[in-house]
C-alpha cells in the first residue's frame, strides 16, 4: 500500500484485524472513493452507505428520529450514530463491521438549517471508542467536502493508532 491517509487507516484496520463500514451525507461516497482507490482495500471495507437525505440517516443508518427531529443531521450525535449503525448496515453473515466512520455537516452554499457553511461532524466507532469530531472548514463546496474526506481520514487514523 502507499504511503496515502487512506493507504494507511486500511493498513492500520487490517493489522487490527478489524473490518470498515462508511456512512456518508456532504461527501456523497467520496470517503468511500477514497479508500477504495487503495489496492487491497477490500480486505478491510465492506461497504458503504450513502444517507444524503436526513430520513435515510434514521431509515437506513437506525439515527434516533428525535434526535433528528431537535437538532437536525448536523449535529455531533448524529454523526456518532451514522457511524454506529452502518456497522450493522454493512455487516456480513450476521457480524458487524468493526469500525464505523460518518460525515455529516453543511458543504454550501446555502445552509438548510442556519448553521454555518462548513460546519461538519465526523464520527467515529470502534470496538473500544466512539468520538466525533466538530469541524469548521472554509473555501467553496468542493473544498468543504473535500477537507471534510481529509478530515474524516485523518481522524479515523488517529483513533486507530491509539
Amino acid at each position: 500500500m502507499s504511503d496515502s491517509p487512506a493507504a494507511a487507516v486500511l493498513s492500520a484496520l487490517k493489522s487490527r484485524g478489524w473490518t470498515l463500514g462508511v456512512a456518508e451525507s456532504l461527501t456523497g461516497g467520496a470517503l468511500c472513493a477514497e479508500l477504495v482507490s487503495v489496492p487491497g482495500a477490500s480486505a478491510v471495507l465492506l461497504g458503504g452507505v450513502v444517507a444524503y437525505a436526513t430520513p435515510v440517516k434514521h431509515t437506513v443508518l437506525g439515527v434516533d428520529a428525535a434526535t433528528l427531529a431537535q437538532h437536525g443531521p448536523v449535529f455531533p450525535d448524529v454523526a456518532r450514530q451514522m457511524a454506529d449503525g452502518v456497522r450493522r448496515a454493512v455487516g456480513v453473515g450476521g457480524r458487524p463491521a468493526d469500525v464505523g466512520v460518518s460525515t455529516t455537516g453543511i458543504a454550501g452554499p446555502d445552509s438548510p438549517d442556519g448553521q454555518p457553511v462548513g460546519t461538519v461532524h465526523i464520527g467515529v466507532v470502534t470496538p473500544i471508542a466512539s468520538q466525533t469530531r466538530e469541524l469548521h472548514l472554509g473555501g467553496d463546496r468542493a473544498a468543504i467536502r473535500a477537507g471534510s474526506v481529509a478530515a474524516a481520514l485523518d481522524f479515523l487514523l488517529e483513533i486507530l493508532q491509539e
